[in-house]
């Protein structure tokens, strides 16, 4: 490892979102292995994701920036004043070193403000903003077409720094937190599935009779409740899943990410589109059954052999979709049994074996099924 090329003060720009701060944790725990004695801050927007940051083991500094505020009053004196005085604050610190994760014309923008002397970023075919580039001193090529979390990786990898095999994401639970997920796996006897309806985008959502389906045979096949994660605006869409369900075995669940962290590390199964859950569920080793439309699941899916990923191969439109908004949204037109197979696919292959069969909640099926 190049130790001559290791700087002191390091700025890891990632501002959001959910996804975005999951998937950069790898990076930041392989700097922290390779630079223990590294002084190691991240700026991030202020709100949700940020939250997943607070008391990072790796990280000495948090620096919370309030961007969505400064967007909307940014003509107002006070917001004005508040921006100069971060921005002041970030030049007063003195990094030596800026990593853009973000890719972004406003990411690129903060570390060349703060007048960081060596401003790494990725080169023009792996940028969202290409124009941001010009920003840097030090532009990385990396696969935009490999999980995100590997092309992140490689920012790392380039300052000279050893990258694991294995992705770690420090992220830090107080008792609360893990008191919430052993309350709900205790009040469910000790098996509980995740389903989550939301996806943040349109574009991404399955349809809640589906997941009502999903959740009535996992009470019937496995007795194993769901709890029907949401976040916010998303409630009505967990409502509608359990009216829609015929066990009465699923229920809504509001909790925070950390709480959801917790529980999702306790929890049989997640089952949920392209969103921060499901991603919170791959760092937490869920077994998974994720849906995708107009994402790439190459890139953003989860990332353990054992996941499954059920989505549409005959559908041209999906090449590059990404749109938010559709007037058909096809892609994510999924029978349920399409699913439910996937499911059980699943569970079979965390389930652990018994004298007699396999265990799954607290019903035992042979080991020799058909759909292993």
């Amino acid at each position: 490892m190049g130790n001559q090329r290791i700087q002191s003060k390091i700025l890891i720009i990632r501002l959001g979102a959910i996804g975005d701060v999951i998937h950069t944790l790898p990076a930041l725990a392989a700097l922290r292995h390779a630079m223990p004695d590294a002084h190691l801050a991240w700026a991030v927007e202020r709100g949700g994701a940020a939250k997943l940051l607070h008391g990072n083991p790796y990280l000495d500094e948090l620096i919370e920036l309030d961007l969505r505020g400064w967007r909307r009053n940014w003509t107002s004196a006070e917001t004005l004043t508040a921006i100069r005085s971060s921005f002041a604050n970030l030049r007063e610190a003195k990094f030596d070193l800026a990593l853009d994760f973000q890719g972004l014309l406003k990411s690129a923008a903060i570390a060349w403000l703060a007048r960081i002397p060596r401003r790494v970023g990725f080169a023009k075919e792996s940028l969202r903003e290409p124009a941001s580039r010009w920003l840097m001193t030090e532009r990385v090529s990396a696969d935009d077409n490999n999980h995100v979390i590997k092309k992140n990786l490689q920012l790392v990898a380039s300052l000279g720094c050893d990258v694991p095999p294995e992705f770690e994401f420090p992220i830090n639970l107080d008792a609360a937190d893990e008191q919430f997920a052993r309350e709900q796996i205790e009040k469910n006897n000790g098996a509980l599935a995740i389903l989550n309806p939301g996806g943040g985008w349109a574009t991404k959502l399955w349809h809640t009779s589906e997941f009502a389906i999903v959740a009535d045979r996992l009470w019937e096949a496995f007795g194993i409740r769901s709890a029907i994660t949401y976040g916010p605006g998303e409630l009505t869409l967990a409502q509608m899943v359990v009216a829609q369900t015929k066990t009465g075995a699923a229920f809504p669940l509001a909790s925070t990410l950390k709480q959801f962290l917790a529980l999702a590390r306790e929890a049989k199964l997640f089952l949920g589109s392209d969103t921060g859950p499901m991603h919170l569920a791959a760092a937490a080793r869920t077994p998974i059954v994720a849906l995708f439309g107009p994402t790439s699941a190459k890139r953003n899916g989860p990332f353990a052999k054992e996941d499954l990923i059920v989505e549409r191969f005959d559908l041209d439109c999906r090449t590059d979709c990404y749109r938010r908004y559709c007037s058909h949204t096809s892609c994510m037109k999924i029978p349920a049994e399409q699913v439910w197979q996937a499911v059980t696919k699943r569970l079979r292959i965390a389930a652990k074996p018994s004298e007699s069969g396999l265990r799954i909640g607290d019903r035992e099926l042979p080991i020799l099924a058909s759909n292993l």
